[in-house]
C-alpha cells in the first residue's frame, strides 16, 4: 500500500489562456491554502473522510470558486447549491440538493450521510434538517455577492447575443462563437465546481464535491455534483471528483465509471480516468480527480483546463490550471 494522496480541484471548462492575473491568482492561492490544510490533515492521522470535508469547507468559503460563498445564481437571480460526500470503506454517502441558506453544503451532506436513513435531501427538506442539526445558516442575501450579481448580468447578455444569431444564421460556427462569448467576456470560466479526493497510508479512501450549479440555470435544475456515480464516487479501489457540464458527466456516469474500469477490467487508476474523458465524454465537457487505494493521482481533463492541485506522501506537489508537458 502506497503512502497518503491527496487532490482537489476549483473547476473545469474554458478557461482562457489570457485569464487575467486578478482571477488567476486568488484561485491559485485559493488551491494552495486547502492544499495544505487537507496535507496538515493527512498527516494528523486524520480519516480520509473528515480530510475531505474539511477541505472542500475551506473551498465553499472562498468566493473565486463556484460554491458556497461563491455560488452562481439561477435565472431568477437565486441560490441553489449542492454537495455530496462518499467514504470508500462502507459506501455510506450523503447528497444535497437547491440550498440557499445553508453555509457550508458540504457539512450538511456528511450530516444526512450520519444522522438520517436516506442518502439525498433537497430544497426545504434538506434547510429543515440543517436548522435541526445546528448546521450554520444564514440569510440568502448572504450569497448574492457583486461579482455573482455581474456573472448573471453576463450570462443573460451573452444568451441574448446567441438568440439572436440563431434569428438570422443557423449554421454550427455561429452557434459555437456565441456558447464562447461568456466565457470571453468574462475572462472566466463560468464552469466550476470544487471538490477533493484522499486516501490514508492505510488505502482508506473518500471523495466530496460541491457546487453552485451553472450560472443562468434555471431554478430548480439539479446537476452532476449531489448524484452519487456522476460527480462523486468512493469505494475501496478509488475516490473520484468530477467536474464540468453537469448533464454531459450524468449521461456518461463519469465518477462510477472510472472505479467500474478498475473493477471489471482490471485498467490502473490513469488508464480508467483517461478512458472516461477522453473516450467516453465529448471534448469540452468534462474534468475529474482521483486517487487509488495505493495512493496513485490521476486529473485528466477534456476542457481548456482545470483549477487543481494534488500532493503525496513522498513529497510531490503540482498547482495547475492548463495542461503540463
Amino acid at each position: 500500500m502506497g503512502g497518503w494522496s491527496i487532490a482537489l480541484h476549483g473547476g473545469a471548462g474554458d478557461i482562457p489562456f489570457s485569464l487575467p492575473p486578478e482571477r488567476r491568482k486568488p484561485r491559485e492561492e485559493g488551491l494552495r491554502h486547502c492544499l495544505q490544510i487537507g496535507i496538515e490533515a493527512l498527516k494528523a492521522q486524520n480519516p480520509p473522510l473528515d480530510v475531505v470535508e474539511l477541505v472542500v469547507r475551506e473551498l465553499e468559503n472562498i468566493q473565486h470558486f463556484n460554491a458556497g460563498i461563491g455560488s452562481v445564481l439561477t435565472n431568477s437571480g437565486t441560490v441553489e447549491m449542492e454537495a455530496s460526500i462518499m467514504d470508500g470503506n462502507t459506501m455510506k454517502c450523503g447528497a444535497v440538493s437547491g440550498l440557499n441558506t445553508v453555509m457550508n453544503p458540504i457539512s450538511l451532506a456528511r450530516q444526512v450521510m450520519d444522522k438520517t436513513p436516506h442518502i439525498f435531501l433537497a430544497f426545504q427538506g434538506a434547510q429543515d434538517f440543517a436548522k435541526q442539526q445546528g448546521v450554520e445558516t444564514v440569510d440568502s442575501s448572504h450569497f448574492i455577492t457583486e461579482e455573482n450579481v455581474e456573472r448573471l448580468k453576463l450570462a443573460i447578455e451573452a444568451n441574448r447575443v446567441q438568440v439572436d444569431y440563431s434569428q438570422y444564421n443557423y449554421t454550427q460556427p455561429v452557434q459555437d462563437d456565441a456558447e464562447k462569448e461568456l466565457p470571453l467576456a468574462n475572462g472566466d470560466s463560468q464552469i466550476g465546481t470544487v471538490g477533493c479526493v484522499a486516501v490514508d497510508s492505510h488505502g482508506n479512501l473518500a471523495s466530496a464535491t460541491s457546487t453552485g450549479g451553472l450560472v443562468n440555470k434555471m431554478v430548480g435544475r439539479i446537476g452532476d455534483t449531489p448524484l452519487i456515480g456522476a460527480g462523486t464516487y468512493a469505494n475501496e479501489l478509488c475516490a473520484v471528483s468530477a467536474t464540468g457540464k453537469g448533464e454531459a458527466i450524468i449521461r456518461a456516469t463519469v465518477a462510477r465509471d472510472v472505479a467500474a474500469l478498475m473493477e471489471f477490467k482490471g485498467l490502473s487508476l490513469k488508464e480508467a480516468a483517461d478512458c472516461v474523458v477522453h473516450e467516453r465524454t465529448p471534448k469540452g465537457t468534462v474534468g475529474l480527480i482521483a486517487v487509488s487505494a495505493a495512493g496513485e493521482i490521476a486529473m485528466p481533463f477534456n476542457t481548456t483546463g482545470m483549477f487543481r492541485a494534488c500532493a503525496t506522501e513522498d513529497g510531490y506537489s503540482e498547482i495547475a490550471i492548463w495542461p503540463t508537458a
